[in-house]
């Protein structure tokens, strides 16, 4: 297996600590609002790599946050609480927020077979545990106290910038916004590991500490839950490349100084999903989520087919006009393995481990699901007998999850959307608005929802 290390610039080859049992670990979402498909392409990418490595024979042990404190709307530490933010709107609780936006969260994961990992943290759960890291880091003089806050001390480091290469005039000191330099700081890029209540009297979420009512830093949860579930030798990272500065490298910078030790191997990040006006996010333009997609009548796995045919390396570009191709793409797929039905042949033993070589082998390359893709293409247009073709799909469909041969079944998403379809068409015909109606016929049937009209009402038949 080789992978791409953002640490050391390079693809270099997969050593586990452990030679058989991997650990990973992914950065979870900040649950105050939904999901967008921009980040669920890195979830995605974080899924293909887990079950790639249980394909070639590790065993894969997961730990995921789920972020429901302390992460400012600047990944600086600055600005406004993005929990708090997300209470205000909705008028609730910052832990009813967080309670319905994980539920959510692992609802998208469901609908795109992202597999939910072995152990999810709240970030709430262990603030005893985020106290005495931070004791820890004040003895040893990596931390300082400043008007209440704790604040990590980055020229400590001489190697603070190595998971970026850059310097630190070259870096931003808010990253994603324009923000005020925080003057409680020595250092421009020391950043907080616990807020007091000299901070954002309005924070929700607050506990005592030995340094006052307060909460912690967005990059200390991680740090913890990973060293609490994980160990001090951490396999793989995942995330996405804006994770990269400053969230990982503060993430680097607390843990080693904190365990004496070399922390995490392998850094996997994944690239942007773009639309037309740059990197996708919950503020520009349409709020692209699953639930969107649905609406608009697409499958979800038609998306992840589309991200598949991408490197997760390589920045991917959103538009409607590339998710009807990869739609079109995933139904033509499905059409073609309904062909191949099951009968007495006798597996090919040979010939199944020869293509199963050649998947695995494009899946060691990187992560390069668009050849995984084509071997997949090769064994449908092979002369192989047909259970031959139905043991390798079978395989293969363990790692890209596009429920390849999963039987047809009713889709609870789909079936909502066409019955409001029928509804809308239903009460534009009684408007005598006969051009709507027809264009909502047209526009099912170009999905393969063909409109069956009678005197006890409206039926539909889902062809491919």
């Amino acid at each position: 297996m080789k992978l791409y290390n953002t640490l050391t610039k390079k693809v270099e080859e997969f050593i586990p600590y452990n030679e058989k049992k991997v650990t990973m670990y992914t950065c979870g979402p900040t649950v105050y609002h939904y999901a967008h498909i921009g980040n669920l392409r890195t979830y995605i990418a974080e899924d293909i790599l887990e079950k790639t490595l249980n394909y070639l024979g590790y065993n894969v042990d997961r730990v995921m946050n789920i972020t429901d404190v302390g992460h400012l709307s600047s990944d600086a530490d600055t600005g406004e609480d993005k929990m708090v933010k997300g209470a205000k709107r909705e008028h609730k609780t910052v832990l009813e927020i967080a309670a319905y936006y994980t539920d959510c969260f692992k609802h998208d994961c469901e609908r795109l077979n992202i597999k939910w990992p072995d152990t999810v943290v709240p970030a709430t759960t262990l603030i005893p545990d985020y106290i005495k890291f931070i004791e820890g880091l004040l003895d040893k003089g990596y931390a300082y106290l400043a008007s209440g806050n704790v604040y990590f001390d980055t020229s400590k480091l001489d190697d603070y910038y190595k998971l970026t290469n850059h310097n630190a005039e070259e870096l931003l000191s808010g990253v994603r916004d324009t923000v005020e330099e925080d003057t409680n700081k020595k250092n421009k890029n020391d950043f907080v590991l616990w807020f007091t209540k000299s901070k954002f009297e309005d924070q929700e979420l607050k506990w005592d500490s030995p340094w006052g009512l307060g909460y912690p830093g967005w990059h200390i949860e991680c740090s913890c839950i990973s060293l609490k579930y994980l160990g001090e030798h951490l396999d793989i990272h995942c995330g996405g490349v804006d994770n990269i500065f400053p969230h990982h490298t503060n993430e680097i910078a607390q843990t080693e100084s904190y365990i004496g030790h070399k922390w995490c191997n392998y850094w996997v990040h994944t690239e942007h999903l773009n639309d037309s006006t740059g990197k996708m996010s919950k503020s520009n333009g349409e709020f692209l989520t699953v639930d969107l997609l649905v609406n608009k009548g697409y499958n979800p796995l038609a998306y992840r087919l589309f991200c598949l045919q991408s490197h997760y390396k390589n920045q991917l570009v959103f538009t409607y006009d590339s998710l009807d191709i990869a739609s079109n793409t995933y139904n033509k797929l499905l059409s073609k393995i309904k062909l191949v039905k099951k009968d007495d042949s006798v597996i090919d033993q040979e010939s199944f481990d020869k293509y199963n070589d050649e998947f695995k082998s494009a899946l060691a390359d990187n992560l390069n699901t668009s050849n995984a893709l084509t071997v997949l293409y090769d064994v449908l247009k092979s002369d192989l007998n047909n259970n031959t073709k139905l043991s390798l799909i079978e395989s293969f469909d363990k790692v890209l999850s596009l429920d390849l041969l999963k039987e047809d079944k009713i889709d609870e998403d789909l079936v909502s959307y066409i019955e409001k379809m029928i509804e809308k068409r239903k009460i534009a015909k009684q408007n005598k608005d006969y051009e709507l109606a027809d264009s909502i016929r047209k526009e099912l049937q170009e999905q393969g929802i063909i409109l069956k009209d009678s005197r006890e009402g409206t039926t539909y038949e889902v062809v491919k």
